[in-house]
């Protein structure tokens, strides 16, 4: 699977990682609902750190599809919310 991390660039991980990845997820919808901003920001850089620790980075110039979007380390509790389906980050 090719994820994108926004402002940074893409990662491809392999399916089996996901189940972990939704854990933080799930985490980080609870954090949400709650307005919990500083545990918000904890999980989506947990989030972010498993990305780059279980994928491999894809080179700049590739432009693969993009089947999971993630937000940049910065983002706000606000523009994650955008971004989320009633599932999550990641959909499962």
């Amino acid at each position: 699977m090719i994820v994108r991390i926004m402002g940074e660039g893409q990662v491809r991980l392999a399916d089996s990682h996901l189940a972990e990845l939704d854990k933080l997820d799930d985490e980080l919808l609870a954090e949400m609902e709650n307005g919990d901003g500083p545990g918000f920001r904890r999980t989506l850089s947990a989030l972010l750190s498993k990305v780059h620790e279980l994928g491999e980075p894809l080179p700049d110039d590739s432009l693969e599809p993009s089947e999971l979007i993630l937000p940049a380390a910065d983002a706000t509790l606000e523009d994650v919310r955008d971004l989320l389906s009633d599932d999550g980050l990641i959909p499962g």
